[in-house]
């Protein structure tokens, strides 16, 4: 919370620290702790978010001592701390910072954290609460959750709580998401189990429950009557970059489609749940989930599109074929693109489409939900020079630039009746601040404070396997034959123009966003 936003609370409000805890990430000494964790944590101390009661113990295979740890990143917080560093709150961060190095299949690391863990309680403190953030490879969370369980780390008692994080993927497809949410729920209740998506630390992506429910004009057209269709895209400017042995098994389908942008469709489809209550707001997206169609194989052909980007430039600087980056293979069938049309079986949503895109190496770094209201009627301007009316757009941007814009037609000063669109354009920075943030910092406060809201539950993540289950069986029985079939550096393959000209619609122009796209 920025120190405008902490100020402005009523005087019956006030900051609650975070329950004392002590962090255990496993993975310690990987890029997600340098580059996002602690700093995020950093931020939290800054904004007197974490109790002083708290610490965190970094484990990984790599040979560190406690001391080695904090030098290690106090040298890489020079480089990843957002804005000016405050030595004191540095200092007092770093004296809760513990190392362990050990091989988290072996039973008896844990046995060491067990010790270490009782050490840092004593030291510090802190009344058992103990938060597991998974930052390892998938294949590990399994097997770290079996082995915290087994030294009896993940028990719970009334005084004391126990959580444990875990980083996406949430499985491969649908059977490994069942899989490992059994194997997880053998060990752990779905009340400890936090499973995190970054794209909800946005602050634009929290605020569309406010945004819609808190607004009294907005509830009564959010409906199939006034809205004619919703676009949700995610765009990214990088290519694979150095992730190429990791990406070429994953694709942007499964990288993406299941976590992200089913929660973006989520929060935006979703009912007014009956409370801000963690289940409350999961059951209603749960239940977008579920009235999303399962695609037949022919509507995979119809309703969704894939592509892979061949050599282009971005911004004048030559991008190499994605057939050519790190540890990709040289034939691969990998799809760096994907868009798709989906609909709602619901009576807020019928015949309202939702088309969805994602890709890599396109022409700008954007994440956006536009939602297009149908045309007023024209029969008021027959007699004019007005030829034809333009639809609303009404924009949620969730990066890099958060806000929301409206869109809408002004007469133009002067004797003639003339229209010209006007672009009303809230932007967070200008009206609250810009207090550096990483995104992480409103998710582990809420994993401090119990609160689940901003996680998926096990039977979101099967949902959202539900949905591209279809796309994966058919893609794999019909490998791609025209790929690379998108430069770098444009918006996507042609038939991604295409799924929506063929609706009579055109994708939203996010290089140009004052150009109605008609």
């Amino acid at each position: 919370m920025s120190t405008t936003a902490t100020e402005n609370l009523s005087d019956t409000q006030a900051v609650r620290p975070a329950d004392p805890c002590v962090m255990v990430i496993f993975g310690g000494s990987g890029d997600l702790t340098k580059r996002k964790l602690i700093p995020a944590l950093s931020n939290l101390a800054r904004d007197h978010f974490l109790a002083q009661e708290f610490a965190v113990v970094g484990i990984a295979r790599r040979s560190l001592t406690h001391e080695t740890f904090r030098e290690k990143l106090s040298q890489e917080m020079e480089q990843f701390t957002l804005g000016p560093r405050d030595p004191e709150l540095w200092r007092w961060l770093t004296e809760r910072l513990y190392y362990l190095s050990g091989n988290l299949q072996e039973a008896a690391t844990y046995q060491q954290l067990r010790t270490l863990l009782t050490e840092i309680e004593q030291q510090h403190g802190i009344r058992g609460n103990y938060l597991f953030y998974l930052a390892t490879a998938p294949e590990f969370f399994s097997t770290i959750v079996q082995q915290l369980g087994a030294v009896g780390l993940t028990h719970e008692d009334n005084e004391q709580w126990r959580r444990v994080v875990i980083e996406k993927p949430f499985g491969h497809d649908l059977e490994s998401a069942r899989t490992l949410n059994r194997d997880l729920r053998a060990v752990l209740n779905e009340q400890q189990l936090y499973r995190i998506d970054h794209y909800l630390g946005k602050e634009t992506v929290q605020n569309l429950l406010v945004f819609r429910f808190a607004n009294g004009f907005l509830e009564p057209v959010w409906n199939r009557r006034y809205i004619d269709h919703v676009q949700i895209t995610v765009a990214e400017r990088v290519g694979v970059e150095e992730r190429g042995g990791y990406y070429d098994h994953v694709g942007a389908l499964r990288d993406m489609v299941p976590n992200h942008l089913m929660q973006l469709l989520s929060l935006t489809a979703m009912e007014p749940p009956v409370s801000f209550a963690a289940d409350a707001v999961r059951d209603e997206q749960a239940k977008v989930l579920h009235a999303i169609p399962i695609f037949k194989p022919e509507e995979v052909l119809s309703c969704t599109v894939r592509g892979q980007y061949g050599e282009g430039a971005i911004n004048g600087k030559r991008v190499p074929a994605y057939r050519t980056e790190s540890n990709v293979a040289p034939t691969s069938s990998t799809e760096t693109f994907v868009a798709l049309k989906l609909s709602l079986d619901n009576w807020r949503w019928a015949d309202v489409p939702f088309y969805i895109r994602t890709g890599k190496s396109l022409p700008a770094r954007a994440t956006e939900i536009a939602l297009r209201f149908k045309r007023a009627p024209f029969l008021l301007f027959r007699n004019t020079p007005i030829e034809s009316l333009a639809s609303n757009w009404l924009v949620i941007r969730i990066q890099p630039d958060e806000g929301i814009a409206l869109r809408f037609s002004a007469k133009i000063p002067g004797p003639i009746m003339r229209l010209g669109a006007v672009e009303m354009d809230f932007r967070y920075a200008d009206h609250f601040g810009s207090t550096p943030s990483t995104g992480y910092e409103r998710l582990l406060y809420d994993c401090m404070i119990g609160d689940q809201t901003l996680f998926q539950r096990a039977d979101m993540v099967e949902a959202g396997w539900s949905i591209v289950e279809p796309l994966l069986d058919v893609w794999k029985a019909l490998p791609p034959r025209t790929f690379p079939n998108y430069a770098a550096g444009t918006w996507g393959p042609k038939e991604a123009e295409a799924l929506l000209q063929h609706d009579g619609r055109l994708w939203r122009d996010l290089g140009n966003k004052t150009e109605e796209p008609d």
